[in-house]
């Protein structure tokens, strides 16, 4: 194994680099396409993704992909209003996306060690695919996230090409998002402060205390913020909102049991899980 990827401000600057590439071919791309501007988009994203895979081959990493995530809305909406311009609900989107994605893009350099450490649910992929583990890295680890967010952030993208007002709604709506932002930025801060002081068992303080998880009810938040700002002055365009309907399934359906699956392994899980909610405190 190099020793570069035991070096954290090396890999930090590899996987900049592979970020820098990724960026300009999917503008290069996207200013190429004929299409209209959603698929255009769509496609320079997909080829953003490829690029982010190769890296994670050559550096035998699939957490190489793990920024996109967040990188990937900022990068767009701000390629967005360099050509089309701003008004009051794009500034709104914009700021809004932009703290998200900021916030959780220093949560994950936080976190980050080096290139030698992966996320435990690639590795646990890994094991359990075997010969297929590579299919599986690009559709399931690199591609489909990048699906997601596309469809998330393709409310703001539309509200980008199309010159609309503003109401009370997406004010409101944008202050959700916000509020989204912070709930998430809270519970990781509490969440690094109890792995350091404590290391093992369940966290029960504070939005722990009342969601297994409330990193991740954030991040549903977030997007149905955005989206429903965009919907409530662009009614005609509710079904933008299958991007934030989509999220919510993924967590539902695929993170949340396999972070319950792990948490599982623990002695006490059980009793656990019965006194905490899963993300919100009701019954």
């Amino acid at each position: 194994m190099g020793t570069y990827k035991t070096n954290r401000t090396v890999s930090f600057i590899i996987i900049f680099a592979v970020y820098c590439v990724a960026t300009a071919v999917g503008i290069i791309v996207y200013r190429l396409l004929p299409f209209s501007f959603w698929l255009n988009l769509l496609i320079a994203d997909i080829c953003a993704t490829v690029v982010t895979f190769i890296g994670s081959l050559i550096f035998k990493n699939s957490s190489v992909y793990d920024p996109y995530w967040s990188v990937q809305p900022i990068v767009i909406l701000i390629y967005c209003a360099l050509v089309n311009g701003l008004n009051p609900l794009r500034v709104l989107l914009l700021v809004s996306v932009c703290i998200w994605g900021v916030r959780l893009t220093a949560n994950w350099a936080y976190t980050f060690k080096d290139l030698t450490h992966q996320d435990w649910r690639y590795t646990m992929l890994c094991k359990k695919t075997g010969a297929l583990y590579p299919i599986v890295n690009f559709l399931g680890i690199h591609l489909f996230p990048t699906i997601v967010v596309y469809l998330c952030v393709l409310p703001a993208v539309f509200a980008f090409h199309y010159e609309t007002g503003i109401n009370i709604l997406s004010v409101l709506f944008f202050f959700a998002s916000i509020s989204a932002v912070v709930l998430q930025g809270v519970s990781d801060i509490q969440m690094q402060r109890f792995r350091r002081d404590i290391h093992s068992g369940f966290i029960r303080t504070g939005c722990w205390e009342y969601s297994r998880h409330p990193n991740y009810l954030g991040e549903i938040l977030m997007w149905w913020g955005v989206g429903l700002s965009v919907i409530s002055v662009m009614p005609n365009l509710w079904y933008l909102l299958l991007g934030a309907f989509v999220n919510t399934l993924m967590f539902l359906v695929i993170s949340i049991p396999m972070a319950d699956n792990r948490q599982a392994e623990k002695e006490g899980f059980e009793e656990y899980k019965k006194a905490t909610h899963m993300l919100l405190p009701i019954k």
